[in-house]
């Protein structure tokens, strides 16, 4: 008779409605309510950081592979031309961040403070790269947020919570891998305000979102919505402690040099005058002091959240060629698979890789015009390929090169 009547003390189901009832001391659980239930622990530990160590062994992709500073920097010399300086500040930065977390238990004694870091650098030097190599080499959650979608809480764009919205996604929704991910805010020299005096007026995105990122850059924890978006009373959100979150902020910061130039008493080109000690114009970055950022137009408190700062150089005609030949993924390497993917043999000549650096380093754009001068030369080879199905080798000549690029060039005059 008991049995006929048993049914889940949860949902109410009957026995015979049931694929399986789990029996306990004084009630029953049907297979449906155990994996809603199940669901609901594994949420909520990683929510409440409960339990973290076993919760990420169970359901964490993202298991933090920690090497030394040599070895990380190896490792980025594989993708990454030149900015030796950088590099080496970076593998260290990461390296004790790290070290940080995966000892948070035996320096209780001593509190270490994570140590969030700024890269100043003109555009195509290498700044998005080395953040994301960093966090493909170190197997954690990465994103790339733009600092300039970002306003203040209330106004029309982004809020800057939706920065971690971004990382729980890509970290699967697991927010102790979260937790323990890099965020790379780009452009953040565009939310600098106005003048190096307080504004009086709201600056909604500039020194506005400043004050906004003070607490996710030091630590805090923020509700976040799990789909991004704007917040509503209604909506259910995930609590992120951005404690251990390492944040790599970067921009071009365009006409600094100047403002670092007066510091020193020198001229960014370089030429003597009295007392005045000689700088080179590509030297000058080296010297980036906090003072020179707050003349910009940063806020003293984001500065003193960012203590390491590292400057990345110009790239010289030299640098620009090895980044088309040498890294893992070169831009001629990429190209050689493309045309490979199609049974052609791509051949470029060392007079045409002479001539896209020249057209880059007179652009001045850095490894980023490389592309674009790669692909105005190449277009027309890429449409025909597919035609082509007998063709086995294309040898591209610097004639050739200089003919698309001309031709391409009266293009974009006529238009």
């Amino acid at each position: 008779m008991k049995n006929k009547t048993a049914h889940c003390s949860f949902c109410g189901r009957k026995k015979d409605e049931a694929l399986m009832l789990i029996s306990g001391l004084e009630g029953h659980i049907c297979e449906m309510c155990a994996d809603q239930a199940h669901k609901i622990v594994e949420q909520e530990l990683g929510m409440k950081g409960e339990g973290k160590e076993d919760f990420l062994k169970a359901t964490d992709d993202f298991k933090v592979k920690l090497s030394k500073p040599s070895e990380i920097k190896e490792y980025l010399d594989q993708y990454v031309i030149g900015q030796d300086s950088a590099k080496k500040v970076m593998s260290v930065a990461v390296y004790n961040h790290y070290k940080r977390i995966l000892n948070a238990g035996k320096t209780a004694d001593v509190e270490l403070e994570k140590s969030n870091i700024l890269m100043v650098g003109e555009t195509g030097t290498g700044k998005t790269l080395l953040a994301r190599s960093l966090a493909k080499f170190l197997n954690v959650p990465f994103c790339i947020a733009d600092a300039t979608v970002l306003t203040e809480a209330g106004y029309v764009g982004e809020d800057v919570e939706s920065i971690l919205a971004r990382l729980l996604q890509v970290a699967n929704y697991n927010p102790a891998a979260a937790e323990r991910g890099i965020i790379y805010l780009d452009e953040v020299d565009k939310i600098s305000r106005k003048g190096d005096n307080p504004s009086i007026t709201r600056d909604v995105s500039g020194e506005g979102v400043q004050q906004g990122l003070l607490k996710i850059l030091e630590g805090t924890v923020a509700h976040i919505a799990p789909e991004g978006g704007r917040k509503h009373p209604d909506q259910k959100y995930v609590k992120i402690d951005t404690s251990n979150i390492l944040f790599i902020c970067g921009g071009a910061f365009d006409g600094i040099e100047k403002i670092i130039s007066r510091r020193i008493q020198s001229r960014a080109v370089g030429f003597k005058n009295g007392e005045r000690t000689e700088v080179a114009k590509e030297d000058v970055l080296k010297h980036i002091s906090p003072a020179d950022l707050k003349k910009f137009g940063l806020i003293p408190e984001i500065i003193g959240r960012l203590p390491i700062i590292t400057s990345l150089e110009p790239l010289d005609k030299t640098a620009l060629k090895r980044i088309l030949t040498e890294p893992k993924n070169a831009l001629i390497r990429q190209y050689e698979k493309l045309f490979e993917l199609e049974g052609v043999n791509l051949k470029v000549e060392d007079g045409v890789i002479d001539f896209i650096v020249e057209q880059a380093h007179e652009n001045q754009l850095g490894a980023r015009g490389l592309r674009g001068i790669c692909e105005s030369i190449l277009l027309d080879y890429m449409y025909e390929s597919p035609l082509k199905k007998g063709q086995k080798n294309l040898t591209i000549t610097e004639a050739d090169a200089k003919a698309k690029w001309e031709a391409n060039k009266k293009v974009h005059k006529a238009a």
